[in-house]
């Protein structure tokens, strides 16, 4: 891996980040080796991909994490208390 790619991968290239609702969520074009590493960066937390592209990092507990942004409705689950 080059320097150039090194910092071109999450999180110092990510261009934005929020805490909404508990969940950590950051802005860009990330893949499964951004999961991976958020998995060894926050350990007990759950990463997961969102439908934007985007990287979430929901709090311990157990099973899959559900996104806050989903592919079925283009937003936030949370916006209508689901």
């Amino acid at each position: 891996m080059t320097a150039e790619a090194l910092l071109a991968r999450w999180p110092t290239a990510a261009p934005k980040a929020e805490l909404v609702h508990g969940v950590l969520v950051f802005a860009g074009d990330f893949d499964e080796r951004d999961v991976e590493a958020a998995r060894r960066t926050y350990p007990g937390r759950r990463p997961v991909l969102n439908a934007d592209g985007g990287l979430e990092v929901h709090p311990a507990g157990t099973g899959d994490p559900t996104p806050l942004v989903s592919k079925a409705t283009g937003r936030s689950g949370q916006e209508d208390g689901t």
